[in-house]
């Protein structure tokens, strides 16, 4: 015998089939989006080709930044995953497609065209803790003149819950350096976490050090509170 079917009265709810206004959504209050360890099985999804080609290859004026991403006891991060956001050679932040670029008949991510200035890039580290971006020259921002040129980035890694946020700025500029209202707040030895070192022609290099070392030979890099 097929089961009872089971009745169901019609819903009273007075806003069942009733039309919502979507601008009563967008100014309610919205909460954060729950943050969550990354790792380590993100290889699978989140690195994308070309993640680390900021820049258009073959570009006249690209630089590469890279470093490690290092734990509290000096070791490497192996399986950490860096984004790096930046604004264009104008100040403008780029709307051209990155990541998100998908073959149309495979549905397979392809990156982003090779040609298009992204301001966008996802790396991992490698076995390690390395990793290399390549990209134009920092700019600052359009509409924030007291801010000196800098990479924006976010950090990724195994057992970190919330992701951290950091900065690099670059040592040729020394004027805007010492304007930029994030630095003049720190003490030199702190803002100095934030500086990247030459490292060569068109070379800067960058580490991330997730905990200051016992020893006190490794500061933790600055992080922000992103607000």
């Amino acid at each position: 015998m097929p089961p009872a079917r089971t009745h169901h009265e019609p819903s009273h709810d007075p806003s069942h089939g009733a039309t919502h206004d979507p601008s009563h959504a967008l100014s309610a209050p919205l909460a954060p989006t729950p943050s969550q360890t990354v790792g380590p099985f993100y290889g699978y999804a989140l690195p994308f080709p070309g993640g680390d080609r900021i820049a258009p290859p073959g570009h006249p004026g690209t630089v590469t930044v890279h470093g490690h991403v290092r734990d509290g006891a000096g070791a490497p991060v192996p399986d950490a995953l860096l984004e790096f956001w930046q604004a264009g050679p104008d100040g403008s932040l780029s709307g051209a497609p990155g990541s998100l670029r998908r073959d149309p008949v495979t549905g397979a991510v392809i990156g982003r065209s090779g040609l298009d200035f992204t301001g966008f890039g996802r790396v991992p580290t490698d076995a390690d803790g390395r990793y290399a971006v390549h990209t134009l020259p920092a700019t600052a921002p359009a509409g924030r003149p007291e801010a000196a040129p800098y990479l924006a980035v976010c950090v990724f890694a195994r057992g970190l819950l919330h992701h951290l946020f950091t900065r690099v700025y670059f040592p040729e500029h020394e004027t805007a350096n010492a304007a930029d209202p994030l630095l003049a707040r720190l003490p030199a030895d702190r803002a100095s976490t934030l500086l990247a070192r030459p490292d060569g022609p068109g070379r800067y290099r960058f580490d991330v050090q997730l905990q200051q070392t016992e020893d006190g030979a490794h500061e933790e890099t600055v992080f922000l509170a992103f607000r």
